[in-house]
């Protein structure tokens, strides 16, 4: 008797959370990151390495 009552209590107890993230209204959504955190796009040149031509030096 309490194992049946333990499992289907920590069971239920399991179903009760997942239902709870389930329902949350922010469980697929994400803020845009600000702009100054954006990822840089491309590589950073390696120091020493020669410029690509058409490049300015520095941007």
């Amino acid at each position: 008797m309490i194992d049946n009552f333990s499992l289907l209590l920590t069971h239920a107890l399991l179903l009760i959370a997942a239902w709870r993230l389930i329902a949350r209204a922010d469980l697929d959504r994400e803020p845009p990151p600000p702009q100054d955190e954006a990822p840089a796009r491309g590589f950073a040149p390696r120091p020493g390495s020669p410029p690509k031509p058409g490049v300015k030096p520095g941007a």
